[in-house]
């Protein structure tokens, strides 16, 4: 991941991206590292938010292909898997894409929501909004406690 954040803005784009797609990785680390690099902090919020939201609809663009052999082998999430995650999608619907930012079951959510042809239009704006807010959140966070956490580094 060092290598992505020698690349600046570029970099946090391609691994927030990645990150929300066939990487599992933390994005916030690199969003701490262009932060603690002296990175802007609208510029970063806009270009993390960017990157994650669209590996999150390319995920969800993946589930709506539904084929399972692609699904299996780029993001490693098995067909029982994504099954088990069905009756929350029909019980939450699009709504559920806020949710795609949250480690582990966010990129099930999202191939979840395009392989069950939930509204796209819905699913992409609850989507940008639940990513915003995580990276928000956490460069709000990062400008409260950043000065500590630099002290530290």
């Amino acid at each position: 991941m060092e290598f992505l954040q020698e690349w600046g803005y570029i970099g946090l784009f391609i691994g927030t991206f990645l990150a929300a797609t066939i990487i599992p990785f933390s994005s916030e680390i690199l969003v701490t590292g262009i932060l603690v690099a002296g990175g802007d902090y609208f510029a970063t919020f806009a270009v993390s938010t960017a990157g994650n939201w669209l590996g999150g609809l390319t995920s969800y663009y993946l589930g709506y292909l539904g084929k399972w052999e692609w699904i299996e082998k780029w993001l490693k999430i098995s067909k029982e898997k994504l099954e088990r995650q069905q009756h929350r999608i029909e019980r939450y619907g699009a709504l559920l894409a806020f949710c795609c930012w949250f480690p582990f079951v966010g990129d099930i959510f999202a191939l979840g929501l395009g392989f069950y042809r939930l509204n796209f239009p819905k699913c992409a704006i609850y989507m940008l909004i639940g990513k915003a807010a995580r990276f928000g959140l956490w460069i709000a966070a990062y400008g409260y406690f950043g000065d500590k956490i630099t002290n530290l580094l």
